[in-house]
């Protein structure tokens, strides 16, 4: 497996990435991003909701690898879906990061539900704003998060640029097979967060077998799984332990078999409705 995916822009993107969603603003979000940086992590990913990227920031700064060696992606939230609002939005993470430029910024989701009236216009005119923002160089790459094929085919409508990622829920049993198709399509590379699921996985007796066959632990069959099917993982914790567990997959070679059986495990995480959330 490649340590990097080439995006359809000329960038390349590192094929794992930490995700920092729930670690708290302070201590938590800093000690953790800064263990994933000292466990060799190069792909850091956050967004203005999380409320942590002062600290996750500080990590970066603190960790004193150069910032080419480093791809930082953070997220436009609800609240600022038109050109305007993504231009102030985008201004204030990188004051919190406390970075000149970041490597990937996307609209974190398609329809919230402060512009569920008018959800096409509102991206559009948001996304416009992230173009020239990628043209300014303030951010390398442009992308998307929890958008399904409808979103995608609207967005295209008046899109300049592609985008280069679309970030959604993936795990085991948790398959979203249309728009995995779309994206391949497209040449869009697909991130997967929680690819871990929810806390579920570790109980599942399937998994547990398949950890055991492999040698491995449920983490890491689920993340090589991720790999399998050319996803690009994102797993989170808090533990510097298992930060370090985390990166351990990538000797792990699926069948084919027990990839599918994989996707297609049932009772486990489901993927959200992005047109129904209640955010």
């Amino acid at each position: 497996m490649t340590t990097v995916f080439n995006l359809n822009d000329g960038h390349k993107i590192p094929a794992l990435g930490f995700g920092t969603f729930k670690a708290a603003d302070g201590n938590e979000a800093y000690q953790s991003t800064l263990d994933a940086l000292k466990a060799g992590y190069r792909h850091i990913d956050t967004a203005a909701i999380y409320g942590n990227e002062e600290s996750v920031g500080r990590a970066i700064k603190d960790s004193g690898i150069p910032r080419e060696e480093l791809y930082i992606t953070t997220k436009l939230w609800n609240d600022s879906h038109s050109y305007d609002l993504a231009k102030a939005a985008l201004a204030t993470s990188l004051k919190k990061l406390d970075l000149d430029y970041i490597d990937l910024y996307l609209i974190h989701w398609p329809n919230p539900k402060a512009f569920r009236d008018n959800w096409e216009e509102a991206n559009a005119e948001a996304w416009r704003y992230m173009e020239e923002a990628k043209e300014a160089g303030l951010v390398k790459s442009i992308g998307v998060s929890n958008f399904l094929v409808h979103h995608l085919e609207a967005l295209a409508k008046t899109a300049k640029v592609t985008p280069s990622v679309n970030q959604i829920r993936l795990a085991p049993g948790c398959y979203q097979g249309e728009v995995v198709e779309y994206c391949r399509k497209h040449d869009i590379v697909i991130e997967a967060w929680g690819p871990l699921g929810q806390g579920e996985l570790f109980g599942n007796t399937d998994m547990k077998a398949l950890a055991e066959k492999y040698g491995k632990t449920i983490a890491q069959v689920a993340l090589a799984w991720s790999w399998h099917e050319g996803f690009l993982p994102l797993p989170k914790s808090v533990h510097e332990a298992r930060i370090k567990e985390n990166m351990d997959f990538a000797d792990i070679e699926l069948s084919q078999e027990d990839a599918e059986f994989i996707k297609n495990i049932s009772g486990l995480t489901t993927a959200p409705d992005p047109d129904n959330a209640n955010f």
